[in-house]
């Protein structure tokens, strides 16, 4: 059965059922995360601006697409100078968006089509209009007057450096009211809270019980590294830190069981362990892992699995209740902080050879275009990313190859509307003027035709993988809480990995990756698999068994990857395999993956 959409721009979906939130604790481990950039997903009022509502209306199509969990970036009240992370309001809705009713709406919805919420918590700083700092620079003797970090001169820190290198030249900026200098690790607008202050720790603790009071699954804590302050030190990763951040997962512990936390921390593996914590003082349940993500597109040109291998031995082991978030793009620029000065200006002749295209320290480009709409490239990414430890996030429009514009300023160029269908403003507004939308509609000759609407037209789309490889995922939990080990291959160009759940009923996965643009025949060796039998899990089709040395030889296609089962000889057939895949997800095609996906 279909449903006539209630609104212009919703897609024709079948009936979507309505399971409910599990009471599985660990459902972050095989979740598959989407970030919904608020303002530019759905306007369900035509005032150009996305909202709740509209998110509400489009929480069939994220079941549908295989959905977990949804994060949403700040939609707080803002002078939106950085995007809503400058926060002038921790416990509000910016109006723009909706109201509290419709934030509670939104979780609830998305509870009953078994969709997690996840939000962003701005604990670094806020924005120069937020009333504690007004209220700092007007009072200094007040109850807020020592909420941010103030100096009588601007010589503190000096071994901290600046972030956003191309726009601020200092992390001190005067203020004129207050006659001091005030302490800011990113823009000059949004200075830095003072952890020092026991009244600050209370108060964001106070504003994270706010928002899990409306039900909400977790908090994405943003830019953790820089929360407190030492002389001598870069102010980054600081003991201080580590005891809010911990402070911050005890009371949730404590007051909301099962809410979790994840670090966003631009940091090496090494550092980024660390907050996890440990299993006596637990941090964080996730942190973003930085370093991987550009190695993907490097090994992509390299043609070599080499970079991704290489940054996946230098991470370290994390605590059980820990799990990484990886990604292929987000809101932000494509970070290339964690690459040596070589790789980064070999990444920029690569994926940036327009200036306009690079913000910061990284590229401001999406997932589609960095590739040059290679419908191989692009499967092989998603397909390696949804195969590594931890649990991987979506940026919206990327499941459809949504393009970009570069001249728009700063990250806005990767944050324009969804593109819903072919209607006026791509069924993303109903607004009469193109121009009060909250950003301009992509025209890019070869992006400005894609829609969602479209792409489930064509059960050969970007959007149909999309939507088996989530299911597929899925359906091999190991591919989320499996163990991971890398295996020597015989070709620098072919990455393995294979991810192994324990216990009854635990399933080995084998991934082979092929890098490089031609075809591979490949030996990868696994000992402790001598004799097992593989299943592609794609189709079902039966593979070669290893050798009684543990080798198995295998051809990939050009930009090729395999998951396959790997199994005792006497287990069931590939065909039991094949049947009982297809009934979970209609349409998944018989070919072995990226050999006609």
């Amino acid at each position: 059965m279909t449903v006539a959409p209630p609104v212009p721009g919703i897609p024709v979906l079948p009936h979507q059922d309505r399971p409910g939130i599990s009471a599985d604790p660990e459902w972050f481990r095989t979740a598959v995360f989407y970030e919904a950039l608020l303002r530019s997903f759905a306007d369900s009022d035509g005032d150009g601006t996305g909202d709740l509502i509209g998110l509400i209306s489009r929480l069939d199509y994220l079941a549908w697409l295989g959905v977990d969990c949804i994060w949403i970036p700040p939609f707080y009240p803002s002078p939106m100078r950085d995007g809503g992370y400058d926060v002038s309001d921790y416990t509000a809705v910016d109006p723009r968006y909706g109201t509290m009713e419709d934030f509670r709406e939104m979780v609830h919805q998305a509870h009953q089509r078994g969709i997690r919420v996840v939000i962003d918590m701005v604990l670094n700083h806020t924005s120069d209009t937020h009333p504690w700092f007004q209220a700092s620079r007007s009072d200094p003797e007040g109850p807020y007057g020592d909420f941010y970090v103030w100096r009588d001169d601007d010589s503190g820190y000096p071994d901290t450096r600046i972030i956003f290198v191309d726009t601020e030249e200092s992390n001190w900026a005067y203020d004129v009211e207050r006659g001091q200098f005030y302490w800011h690790r990113f823009f000059s607008h949004q200075p830095d809270l003072n952890y020092d202050n026991p009244a600050v720790v209370e108060a964001v603790h106070d504003v994270i019980r706010f928002w899990a009071r409306t039900g909400v699954d977790g908090f994405r804590l943003d830019a953790v590294p820089y929360l407190t302050e030492e002389e001598g030190t870069n102010c980054e990763n600081l003991p201080g830190t580590h005891a809010v951040v911990a402070g911050i997962r005890a009371m949730l512990d404590r007051e909301f069981p099962g809410v979790i936390t994840i670090a966003e921390a631009n940091q090496w593996p090494h550092d980024v362990v660390d907050y996890f914590g440990t299993e006596e003082a637990p941090e964080c349940t996730m942190c973003f892992h930085f370093p991987v993500m550009p190695r993907i597109y490097y090994a992509l040109r390299q043609e070599s699995a080499t970079a991704v291998r290489w940054v996946l031995e230098q991470t370290p082991q994390i605590p059980a209740h820990g799990q990484w978030g990886t990604f292929l793009r987000n809101h932000d620029e494509l970070t290339l902080e964690m690459v040596t000065d070589a790789e980064r200006a070999q990444m920029y002749a690569w994926y940036a050879p327009d200036e306009r295209m690079r913000a910061n320290i990284g590229i401001r480009r999406r997932l589609a275009p960095l590739l040059d709409a290679s419908r191989a490239e692009i499967e092989l990414a998603n397909a390696l990313l949804l195969s590594l430890p931890g649990s991987p996030c979506l940026y919206y429009g990327d499941e459809i190859g949504m393009g970009e514009n570069i001249w728009l300023e700063d990250r806005d160029a990767v944050r324009t509307p969804m593109q819903w269908d072919d209607s006026p403003n791509m069924g993303f507004s109903t607004a009469v003027d193109p121009g009060s939308l909250t950003l301009p509609l992509i025209q890019t000759p070869g992006y400005s035709h894609l829609t969602v609407a479209t792409e489930m037209a064509r059960p050969d789309s970007l959007l149909h993988f999309m939507r088996r490889l989530l299911h597929l995922r899925r359906q091999h939990p190991a591919l989320g809480r499996g163990d991971f080990r890398l295996r020597p291959t015989s070709d620098d160009a072919v990455l393995a990995h294979t991810r192994s759940e324990a216990g009854p009923g635990g399933e080995t996965l084998l991934c082979v990756t092929n890098l490089s643009s031609v075809p591979r025949s490949v030996r990868v060796q696994a000992p402790d698999l001598a004799g097992m039998s593989t299943t592609d899990v794609f189709g079902g089709t039966v593979f070669p068994r290893f050798d009684e040395s543990g080798v198995l030889t295998l051809t990939l296609g050009a930009r090729g990857y395999y998951w396959l089962s790997v199994t005792r000889p006497d287990a069931a057939s590939g065909a039991v395999a094949e049947a009982t895949w297809r009934s979970t997800v209609p349409g998944m095609p018989s070919q072995p993956a990226g050999e006609g996906l």
